[in-house]
């Protein structure tokens, strides 16, 4: 692989998870500050405000997809001597764990008289932080068979794309909690509280992952505008379909599953992902460095993740904006406040590179 393809690989996935996480940011603090009285959703801008906060976590997933297979793929060793293998496991047992910690029911650690089944409905729903955290255990697992079954990657990756849109129809229609305990149950389902349960929401995972393996088996393809082209076709034929399917089902089934559980949506998410991807891919095309800044902001997705929800929502351990001001900001104030919430992160993120004794690895992000 030469230097020039590893540096426009970089700054391709340093420049994409800069812009999820500020979208991230973003889209929580517009959420609990914005007043009740701006949000209409006859209005065409908090509309597609709406829509456009709905694509901030696909394309999360996605690119954390993309990065650690990406990154796996990069050592050329067999499974059990990936030093992937073991980085993987540690980061998706942190990722799990801070996703509890920061939901945790009760300030005294291990007194729990007073928390309420609402807290508790609360710690075990299922979050982005859980999500990613076992989509890189089923990443690993995939990347597993892939080696043992002798498959290449993008067949394995697409029967389990496959088969978690096929299963999550099904999921959401089980009542989990009355044979399960929530613990486990916000996993399989939405109705137990859940943001992010894993069906349909791993094919995010999955679909970046398969990403991710092509372009570590092909070093040069971000030098071909083929490949930008290729992408934008891909993300409108899913969006083409997306709403073909949807027709079809409104007008010759008489039926609309499509903001519950229809795979037309995420189909349709699938292809609008695949359109930012295809922009970010031809910006990248044209630049040779990046500022130090976007890269650190997409070497520290966790700390920013951790850090804006302790600020907005709060924890066990402090009140946040939610508690004092939730939907109590007009729209110069919700402008101004998600400005300030993005210039904390940004020097939060520097002042810690500024003066830490090495800087952290791209392959620890």
């Amino acid at each position: 692989m030469t230097l020039s393809a590893k540096r426009s690989r970089v700054i391709f996935l340093d420049l994409i998870r800069a812009f999820a996480v500020l979208m991230m940011v973003q889209g929580h603090t517009v959420d609990v500050l914005l007043s009740d009285y701006y949000r209409n959703l006859e209005s065409f801008f908090y509309s597609a405000w709406q829509f456009n906060r709905g694509m901030t976590a696909p394309l999360f997933l996605f690119t954390s997809g993309i990065t650690f297979t990406y990154l796996f793929r990069l050592h050329k060793e067999p499974f059990s001597k990936n030093p992937r293998v073991r980085k993987g496991i540690k980061r998706a047992l942190l990722l799990i764990f801070i996703g509890y910690l920061l939901r945790y029911p009760t300030s005294t650690i291990v007194i729990f008289d007073e928390v309420t089944p609402y807290q508790w409905q609360l710690f075990f729903s299922v979050d982005v932080l859980h999500l990613i955290g076992f989509g890189l255990l089923f990443l690993l697992l995939i990347l597993y068979l892939a080696e043992r079954t002798k498959q290449r990657d993008w067949v394995v990756f697409t029967a389990f794309i496959l088969i978690n849109l096929s299963l999550h129809p099904f999921f959401e229609n089980i009542d989990w909690t009355s044979f399960m305990h929530p613990a486990f149950a916000g996993y399989f389902y939405r109705k137990s509280g859940s943001n992010f349960p894993l069906f349909p929401w791993l094919s995010y995972i999955y679909a970046g992952g398969m990403l991710g393996s092509y372009l570590a088996d092909h070093p040069e393809v971000f030098k071909s505008f083929k490949f930008t082209y290729r992408t934008f076709i891909i993300g409108l034929s899913l969006i083409l379909i997306s709403m073909s399917g949807t027709i079809f089902e409104r007008v010759i089934l008489g039926t609309d599953t499509f903001w519950t559980y229809s795979p037309m949506l995420t189909l349709l998410r699938f292809g609008i992902v695949m359109l930012i991807i295809s922009a970010f891919v031809l910006t990248a095309r044209k630049m040779e460095t990046i500022p130090r800044i976007i890269i650190l902001l997409g070497r520290n997705t966790l700390l920013i993740y951790a850090v804006h929800l302790i600020i907005l929502y709060g924890s066990p351990w402090n009140l946040g904006m939610a508690y004092i001001a939730t939907h109590g900001f007009n729209l110069l104030n919700t402008f101004l406040t998600v400005i300030l919430m993005w210039s904390l992160m940004i020097v939060m993120v520097y002042l810690l590179n500024r003066f830490q004794i090495r800087n952290k690895p791209i392959d620890a992000a």
